[in-house]
């Protein structure tokens, strides 16, 4: 045995204890370096003590430390409960014994106790997780809009007006707005009030650093008049001219129609003292880049990966997701850390008639998690869709981390075909299962935690 295997027989992994809170919090300011405020501890808290926990016990000292968040997203056609992890830390004095393993594999078990088949993060080191099946399935622009000189748009904006609302009014009068589009773009969350207050607009002040970058408290612009729904909005924070150029930094922002996007960018341009518009978190294709008549004044200013997603139960996934073209192929799946998914199967769907055409989106009255997964237990699902095993020579040979990054419709499984980390036995077969997995907008998220 080495020093390595003796040293992972004596750690404990077991659900993290809720008198151990405050000591797990301590482990992950320790290894990410924080010195978070009092709101924003009771918030970590919090979110702590109400999702998924996984601690490492090296005999009493609490070592590691693994959560994950209740949250449901939107696939294609339909929604999910999925685990989103955070919280992941092993103490500098602990690394290397294997703790991280030994922890995800017991995320596993519990995703699959709690009835999650995907689970996602955003990684602060994004070379760490890719070996444990996640893969990189959204995808984030940085915008920059220069704003000393009016946004030319080749689109008209939106008549309706456009007025300033108070923040904590927001969710209960955008809720319907947000929910609403949430069947158009995959890769989002459903969001309850809390979600809304803390992740959205941070109207308890919990976020780490809030206010020491210059910027002013949240605001919220709707377009359209009192008591119609609106036909957009969009949060963004100010900070005015001092030893730079004023900012306006856009948070978020929603729209039905590009009239309605046009209207909201147009206004952000135009407030007084400021001279650039910056949205650090909007999709790759963002009709914004396409509205502008002149790209020299809207251009991008970062690409980068955003969710990462783990296929925690495939058949589950791929049978709850609609299709956009009828597909049947056999897949050799390899997955090292979930057995089960891994092997050959053939998946046979009948195209666009799938779950699409049946599952809205969750009733923003009720929980959450209440929009269940497509219903798989017959042969083909509730979806028309069949993930069977086989023994059939196969079409396409791929790992799970690269059909993960495959599922929302954001990345061609072609472009790793071209990378070499996906093989095409059959000709045409790459090309088939790409136009199946298109989606109409390309899967954004949003969220950063």
């Amino acid at each position: 045995m080495t020093t390595d295997d003796a040293a992972h027989a004596t750690t404990d992994i077991r659900e993290l204890a809720e008198a151990d809170l405050d000591r797990a919090l301590e482990l992950s300011y320790t290894v990410f370096h924080l010195k978070p405020g009092d709101r924003t501890r009771s918030f970590h808290r919090d979110l702590l003590r109400d999702g998924l926990r996984i601690g490492a016990y090296d005999g009493g000292q609490l070592a590691g430390l693994t959560g994950a968040h209740r949250r449901t997203m939107t696939v294609p056609g339909s929604q999910l409960p999925c685990a989103a992890v955070d919280f992941v830390s092993v103490l500098p004095t602990h690394r290397r014994r294997g703790i991280l393993n030994s922890m995800m594999d017991e995320l596993w078990r519990r995703c699959a106790a709690d009835g999650r088949p995907l689970a996602c993060l955003w990684p602060s080191e994004s070379a760490i997780y890719g070996r444990y099946g996640f893969g990189a399935a959204t995808e984030t622009y940085g915008i920059e809009i220069d704003a000393s000189r009016p946004l030319a748009l080749r689109s008209a904006p939106d008549s309706r007006p456009l007025r300033l609302i108070d923040p904590a009014e927001a969710p209960a009068m955008l809720a319907p707005r947000y929910d609403a589009t949430l069947p158009q773009r995959a890769g989002r969350f459903t969001r309850d009030e809390s979600w809304w207050r803390a992740g959205a607009l941070d109207l308890d002040g919990v976020r780490m650093n809030a206010g020491q970058d210059g910027f002013g408290p949240a605001r919220v612009v709707v377009l359209g008049a009192p008591g119609e729904q609106p036909g957009g909005y969009a949060f963004y924070r100010t900070r005015g001219p001092g030893e730079g150029p004023g900012v306006v930094r856009v948070d978020e922002l929603e729209a039905e129609s590009a009239p309605a996007a046009a209207a909201l960018w147009s206004y952000l341009a135009s407030i007084d003292l400021t001279s650039t518009v910056r949205a650090g978190c909007r999709p790759a294709d963002d009709p914004l880049l396409y509205l502008a008549a002149d790209r020299d004044q809207v251009r991008v200013t970062g690409q980068e990966p955003d969710l990462w997603l783990r296929l925690v139960d495939v058949r589950t996934a791929l049978t709850a997701r609609s299709w956009a073209a009828p597909v049947d192929l056999v897949l050799d799946l390899r997955d090292t850390a979930l057995p089960a998914n891994a092997g050959r199967f053939r998946l046979t769907t009948t195209g666009p008639t799938g779950p699409a055409d049946r599952t809205g989106p969750a009733d923003p009255t009720g929980p959450a998690d209440r929009t269940g997964p497509a219903d798989p237990t017959g042969p083909a699902g509730s979806s028309g869709t069949t993930w069977e095993p086989t023994h059939d020579a196969p079409d396409i040979s791929l790992n799970v981390r690269e059909l993960a990054s495959c599922y929302l419709g954001g990345t061609p499984l072609r472009h790793f075909v071209h990378a070499g980390l996906a093989t095409e036995h059959t000709p045409g077969a790459v090309r088939r299962l790409d136009a199946a997995l298109e989606t109409a907008w390309l899967p954004f998220t949003g969220e950063n935690h």
